[in-house]
């Protein structure tokens, strides 16, 4: 829960999908599809800006039907957005993440974007290293050191 957010994105690699406000809902969707992701950045001169995501796709576009090739991701983007910095610990994210309902969260240095963390990301990462905890105690009470 200590650990910070940096030394969790050096593992996972600090890949970041992000669009132009600009762009289509339809492009979006796309490159969602193709990158095999539930959400993308929407950045505008290297600030974020918003965030666009699946739940955004089926509430402000499919069932307000709109056309999802006219409709600019501008206009239907989550805008709410929170960020946190590198050295933010796992349990400052899993706080903010849990505390505003959110699957995503930006992590951001000197006001550009440098990783994304998910829900996914922050409890993967929680449960390998109870596990590696477990197993510490375990060799401990065994005898094993």
């Amino acid at each position: 829960m200590l650990t910070p957010l940096s030394t969790l994105l050096g593992e996972k690699g600090s890949n970041i999908f992000s669009v132009a406000p600009n762009t289509t809902v339809a492009d979006c969707v796309r490159k969602m599809n193709t990158e095999r992701i539930g959400a993308l950045l929407v950045v505008d001169e290297d600030k974020p800006v918003g965030i666009f995501t699946e739940r955004d796709v089926m509430t402000r576009v499919l069932d307000a039907e709109r056309d999802p090739k006219a409709t600019l991701v501008s206009e239907v983007m989550s805008p709410d957005l929170a960020c946190v910095n590198p050295d933010a610990t796992v349990g400052d994210a899993m706080r903010v993440i849990s505390e505003k309902r959110f699957r995503h969260l930006p992590v951001v240095e000197g006001g550009k974007v440098v990783g994304v963390v998910s829900i996914g990301d922050l409890t993967r990462w929680l449960v390998r290293n109870q596990e590696e905890e477990i197993q510490h105690l375990v060799n401990y009470i065994a005898g094993n050191y």
